[in-house]
């Protein structure tokens, strides 16, 4: 018996990459699985049908309960036929793991409004319709009596909660997802509901397509591999499962280092009992440091954790 036995879980973009690693875990510890994937490339194109009957048929042979979704999850009525497809094939609905995204890097002056639109489309709508669905569904059964002991598990990136240059959609969003993710957790405490979210970097269909970091994530020869996508799946098996009790909890996650991280927060105040003069203002905020703050990003601050070279 799994820690998730009797439990249904939703694994959005799970067809690949991290989301077939979380469905396959998730499986694995007694869950039954609806996969949805609609089969896009990483820019969202070129959708096909067989990403998620083949993570559906591997859990299938390995003995596992799963089902295929076909569908966008940022569409209203899409996003509700696989909180419909859950329920209806399995009992209920326990754990939804919103993965799905899409990347359509570019910098500020060369970004196309379509570039923008869609990724906001993706990932934060597309955290939404599920997110929406769900927890209303939940709220009708913690009305009607039932304890309802759910988790939502949202996925944000570094980028959204550091800025990683030349991605100011993806970071957008995903910062986004992770302001969300506390605000969803305050809402549906009431009924039974655990939200939080991971921030992960592993070796995916994205990160190799980024730039500058398909290289920096290329598995490496003998040892531990911190970039493989699996390293990221037990933190969310933990947070869906009834042991945990955390909420509202935003975390890094990269091969085997998890960290918490917390939203923003005022690191020095600056006061009067009255309203400030500009003239003021300019002289109390002078010993501040001129232009963006430096910039580390993940895949550095990994190396220097574990003091590996680039």
């Amino acid at each position: 018996m799994g820690a998730l036995t009797g439990k249904t879980a939703i694994v959005t973009g799970g067809g690949r990459g991290l989301g077939r690693e979380h469905a396959l875990l998730l499986s694995r510890l007694g869950a039954s699985v609806v996969v949805n994937d609609n089969g896009a490339g990483p820019d969202g194109a070129s959708a096909a049908e067989t990403p998620a009957h083949d993570v559906v048929a591997e859990i299938q042979a390995n003995g596992g309960r799963a089902v295929a979704h076909i569908g966008s999850v940022s569409d209203w009525e899409s996003a509700g036929e696989m909180v419909r497809l859950a329920v209806d094939t399995y009992g209920g609905l326990d754990i939804l793991v919103n993965n799905a995204g899409i990347l359509r890097d570019r910098t500020i002056v060369n970004m196309t409004e379509s570039e923008w639109d869609s990724v906001m489309d993706v990932h934060l709508k597309g955290h939404f319709c599920p997110l929406r669905h769900a927890a209303a569904y939940w709220r009708e059964r913690s009305k009607s009596g039932e304890q309802v002991a759910a988790s939502v598990i949202n996925t944000s990136s570094p980028s959204g909660l550091r800025g990683n240059p030349g991605q100011l959609n993806y970071a957008a969003a995903k910062g986004g997802i992770a302001i969300m993710t506390l605000v969803a957790a305050r809402e549906l405490e009431r009924y039974g509901v655990r939200v939080n979210a991971i921030a992960p970097v592993a070796r995916t269909r994205l990160t190799l397509a980024a730039p500058g970091f398909g290289e920096a994530v290329t598995e490496e020869a003998g040892g531990f591999d911190q970039w493989a996508p699996e390293n990221v799946s037990p933190l969310v098996a933990y947070l869906a499962s009834p042991g945990c009790s955390l909420s509202g909890q935003v975390f890094t996650v990269i091969g085997g280092h998890v960290g918490l991280q917390r939203s923003w927060f005022e690191e020095e105040s600056f006061d009067l009992d009255r309203r400030w003069t500009v003239e003021e203002l300019a002289e109390a905020l002078a010993h501040l440091p001129a232009g963006p703050p430096p910039f580390v990003s993940s895949i550095d601050a990994q190396r220097q954790r574990t003091g590996t070279q680039s």
